[in-house]
C-alpha cells in the first residue's frame, strides 16, 4: 500500500465561553492557497493508489448501469399553455435536450406518445428544441441548468446556467420564434427566474456573501441588469426568500422562511396599483404557506387563499382566507390539523384540490374534489391508494390550472420510477410511463420489507430495506445502511438502477429513518434537532444493531452511508460506535459543524441557526454541539474504513470540512491508511455534472462500497 498523505499542522487556537479549540488544520480553508490544492490533489492520487485493485470492478458497474438504461429516451409530456413539454437523452450525450410539440386537440389530456425514439430524429411530430443542454455545456468541465421557464406568452424562454458548480447563474432569454437570444444578461442569481403575467418582466432572486437569498428584484426585457428594480429585501439573517407566480396566473408571491417561521407577500396582478402585501406578519415559530384557489359555492365561485400551517398543531392543517391580508385568527380551517398525518402541501385546480401528506412512515396523495354543493366547497375527500408495504407517491408535473388529471409520480425499492395520471373525473389510474430497466430485470426478483429498530426511550424507528428474494436463507447478508436525519427532509423508499449492482452481488439495501426526518411526522423532526440531535445518531446505529440482532447481517458487513447533514450523522457514528460498521462513505460532509457554527460569515451559518443552535452566543449549544461535532471528537481508537467524497466548489458545506476531518483522522486514529479523501476539483454540491460523469462516479462509490463488504469479487447473479 501507498503512504496515505499527512497534511502539515500549524496550530491555531480559539476561546468562546472559556473553552478552548485547538485545530492544526484550519489552513486547509484557503483554497487560493497553492500548498491547500497540493494537498488535495496529493489525497487524490492516494485514493486513486488505494482503490487501484478495484479499477476493473469500477468500469463493471459503469457498464452494469449504461447497459440496464435506455440511453435513448424522452421523459412523458406535460401539457401547459397549447404545448406539450418535455425532455429528450440522447446515446452518448451527457445532457440531452428541452423540446416542446403542439396540442393538436384542446379537449384530449391524454399525452402523445412515439411509435419510435431515435437520436438523430424528432420523437414527436413537430418536435420544436428548446434547449441543446450539450451545445450549451460545450466547452465547460461542469454544467448545471439551473431552472428555466417559458413565458406565459410561450414566446420567450428564460433559463439559468452554472459552469462553476457554485450555484450562482446567469439567466439569458431565448427568442422562440427565432432562436435567438435576447441581449438580457442578469448574472449572481440564485436559482433561476420567474416570468410575471404579461411575459414582460422577469423576477428573479440574488445572494448575499454568506449566500443566503436575501434580495428580489424585476428586471424589464430589453434593459441592462443595473437598472433592474430591488422589489424586497429580507434583512433578518436567518430567513431566505423566493419568489413565484400562482398557478391560476393572479398573483405573484414572495416567501420570506427561516427554518420555524414563515411570512408572505403578494401582488395581485388583477389590482397591482395595490402594491405588494403582507398576507399575514411573521410570528416565530408558525410556519405557512399560500396558494390561490377558487372554491365553488351555491352562490357562484370564490376566490381564497389556502393556507398551510402549523399554528393549530404540530402536523399543520388547511385554512381558507379572502385573498387579502388576513390575520392568523381569522383563518378558517378547510383541512383541520390531525396527530399523525403530516399535511405537507396543496395544489388547486378548478375541479378539485390535490394534498401531498404523509401518515405512519408512508406518503399519501389525497384529493379534494370541488363542487357547489358540498361544505365549504368541498363534495369529497379520499386518498389515492398503493397495495404495496413501502412505497414513495408525490404529486407533480401538473402546471394547468384546467387539467382534469393529476399526474404523479409513484416508485418502490423494487419498483422502477412511474408516472401515473389520476382522472378525477373517472377515478381511473392510468399508468403512462415507467422508467425501463433493459435486460431481464423482474422486480419479482426482489423483496422489500419495513422493519423497525427500538432506539433510546422505547422509540420505534422506521427501516426501509430491499433484498434479491430468497436470499437471506442462506444467512446474514452484506448491508449498506443509508441515512440522513436533518430539514424535516424525508428520505422515501426509491427505485435506483445504479443499487442493482449491489442488489446482485449479494448485498442488501436499507434506508435508516431516524429522527430530524421528517418520515414521522413534525414530532420525528423535532426530536432530532437543536439539543436533541443525539437522538439522529442513536437511531442509526440502533438500525445497524438491530440488523445484527435479527439476523440481517454482520456488523463488519455494515458498510454505512450518509451525506451533507447525512455526512454529519456518518462522522459522528463513527466516533460512537465504530464497531458497528465495516465502512463508512461520508459524502459532502458537515463534519466540522462546531467550527462552521461559530462563524457567522461562513455561507448559511446564521440560517441554521434554527436547525443545530447558535453556539457562540449559547454556552449550553457550544456544549452540546462540542459533544458530537464530529471533527472534534477524533480519538485514538481504530476506526472503520472512510470515503470521504466533497468537491471544491461546493458552497453549502465546503470542502474544508471533509479535509481537516481526514487529516485528523490519519494524525490521531490507529490506523491512518484506512482513510480516503476524494475531491472533484471542478463541482458543487451535487458533484459531478452530466449523466456519464455521474454514472463513472457512483460506480467508484459503489465499488469501494462492495469491497468493504466483500462483495467486490462476486459474481452478479442477476445479471
Amino acid at each position: 500500500m501507498p503512504q496515505p498523505p499527512l497534511a502539515a499542522t500549524h496550530r491555531t487556537t480559539a476561546e468562546h465561553h472559556g473553552r478552548i479549540r485547538i485545530d492544526d488544520y484550519e489552513w486547509l480553508r484557503d483554497k487560493d492557497d497553492p500548498a491547500v490544492i497540493a494537498h488535495l490533489e496529493a489525497e487524490n492520487a492516494y485514493t486513486e493508489q488505494a482503490t487501484s485493485h478495484l479499477a476493473d470492478l469500477r468500469q463493471r458497474i459503469f457498464s452494469e448501469i449504461k447497459a440496464r438504461t435506455l440511453e435513448t429516451d424522452l421523459s412523458l409530456p406535460t401539457r401547459s399553455r397549447g404545448y406539450w413539454y418535455y425532455g429528450r437523452s440522447f446515446e452518448g450525450r451527457e445532457y440531452g435536450a428541452s423540446c416542446r410539440v403542439p396540442v393538436t386537440d384542446p379537449t384530449e389530456w391524454t399525452p402523445p406518445t412515439p411509435a419510435d425514439v431515435r437520436p438523430d430524429q424528432p420523437a414527436l411530430v413537430g418536435e420544436e428544441v428548446l434547449l441543446d443542454l450539450d451545445a450549451l455545456a460545450e466547452g465547460h468541465e461542469f454544467f448545471n441548468l439551473g431552472g428555466s421557464a417559458v413565458s406565459p406568452s410561450t414566446t420567450l424562454l428564460a433559463y439559468a446556467v452554472d459552469v462553476v458548480g457554485d450555484e450562482r447563474y446567469t439567466v439569458r432569454i431565448k427568442d422562440l420564434a427565432t432562436g435567438d437570444l435576447l441581449t438580457d444578461v442578469i448574472e449572481n442569481v440564485h436559482g433561476g427566474a420567474t416570468w410575471d403575467r404579461d411575459s414582460v418582466w422577469l423576477y428573479y432572486t440574488t445572494s448575499d456573501e454568506a449566500w443566503r437569498a436575501d434580495k428580489i428584484w424585476r428586471h424589464r426585457l430589453g434593459t441592462e441588469q443595473s437598472e433592474d428594480e430591488l422589489v424586497f429585501h429580507e434583512t433578518d439573517e436567518r430567513f431566505w426568500v423566493g419568489v413565484g407566480r400562482s398557478q391560476t396566473d393572479r398573483f405573484m408571491i414572495i416567501a420570506s422562511g427561516a427554518k420555524v417561521t414563515t411570512e408572505y407577500r403578494f401582488l395581485d396582478l388583477d389590482r397591482p396599483e395595490a402594491g405588494w402585501q403582507v398576507f399575514a406578519a411573521r410570528e416565530e415559530g408558525v410556519e405557512y404557506s399560500l396558494e390561490h384557489a377558487v372554491l365553488p359555492s351555491p352562490d357562484g365561485a370564490e376566490d381564497v387563499f389556502l393556507v398551510t400551517h402549523n399554528a393549530s398543531g404540530p402536523d399543520f392543517e388547511i385554512a381558507r382566507t379572502p385573498v387579502a391580508p388576513t390575520p392568523r385568527a381569522q383563518w378558517a380551517p378547510l383541512i383541520p390539523h390531525t396527530p399523525g398525518v403530516r399535511l405537507e402541501d396543496v395544489d388547486a385546480f378548478r375541479t378539485h384540490l390535490v394534498v401531498n401528506q404523509r401518515s405512519a412512515g408512508l406518503t399519501q396523495l389525497r384529493i379534494l374534489d370541488l363542487g357547489p354543493d358540498g361544505p365549504d366547497g368541498i363534495t369529497d375527500d379520499y386518498l389515492v391508494g398503493f397495495d404495496d408495504e413501502l412505497y414513495t407517491i408525490g404529486a407533480g408535473g401538473n402546471p394547468s390550472f384546467d387539467s382534469p388529471l393529476v399526474r404523479f409520480g409513484y416508485t418502490t425499492m423494487r419498483t422502477p420510477s412511474s408516472v401515473y395520471d389520476y382522472d378525477v373525473r373517472s377515478r381511473e389510474l392510468l399508468l403512462r410511463k415507467q422508467a425501463p430497466v433493459l435486460g431481464d430485470y423482474q422486480p419479482d426478483d426482489y423483496e422489500e420489507h419495513r422493519l423497525w429498530a427500538t432506539s433510546t426511550g422505547g422509540t420505534q424507528v422506521p427501516i426501509s430495506i430491499v433484498v434479491r428474494r430468497g436470499l437471506r436463507e442462506s444467512g446474514p447478508v452484506p448491508v449498506h445502511l443509508y441515512g440522513y436525519g436533518s430539514y424535516e427532509a424525508s428520505m422515501d423508499p426509491y427505485f435506483s438502477v445504479a443499487r442493482l449492482s449491489e442488489l446482485d452481488r449479494g448485498a442488501a439495501f436499507a434506508i435508516a429513518h431516524v429522527r430530524g426526518g421528517g418520515e414521522m411526522g413534525r414530532a420525528w423532526y423535532e426530536d432530532g434537532k437543536l439539543l436533541a440531535k443525539q437522538h439522529t445518531f442513536d437511531d442509526f446505529i440502533a438500525c445497524a444493531r438491530h440488523l445484527v440482532e435479527t439476523g440481517w447481517t454482520r456488523p463488519e458487513s455494515i458498510v454505512a452511508e450518509g451525506a451533507s447533514a447525512g455526512g454529519l450523522l456518518m462522522g459522528a457514528v463513527a466516533n460512537q460506535a465504530p464497531e458497528a460498521f465495516g465502512g463508512i462513505v461520508a459524502g459532502v460532509p458537515f463534519v466540522d459543524a462546531l467550527t462552521t457554527m461559530l462563524d457567522a460569515t461562513l455561507p448559511l451559518t446564521v440560517t441554521e441557526y434554527d436547525e443545530w443552535g447558535n453556539p457562540e452566543a449559547d454556552v449550553a449549544v457550544y456544549d452540546y454541539m462540542a459533544s458530537y461535532a464530529p471533527y472534534d471528537n477524533v480519538t485514538t481508537r481504530t476506526y472503520p474504513p472512510i470515503l470521504a467524497e466533497t468537491s471544491l466548489n461546493d458552497t453549502r458545506v465546503l470542502y474544508v470540512e471533509p479535509a481537516k476531518w481526514i487529516a485528523r483522522l490519519r494524525a490521531v486514529a490507529t490506523n491512518p491508511a484506512d482513510f480516503l479523501l476524494r475531491t472533484e476539483m471542478v463541482a458543487g454540491h451535487g458533484g459531478v455534472s452530466g449523466r456519464y460523469k455521474s454514472w463513472h462516479d457512483r460506480a467508484f462509490t459503489l465499488a469501494w462500497l462492495l469491497d468493504r463488504m466483500g462483495l467486490a469479487d462476486a459474481p452478479e447473479t442477476g445479471a
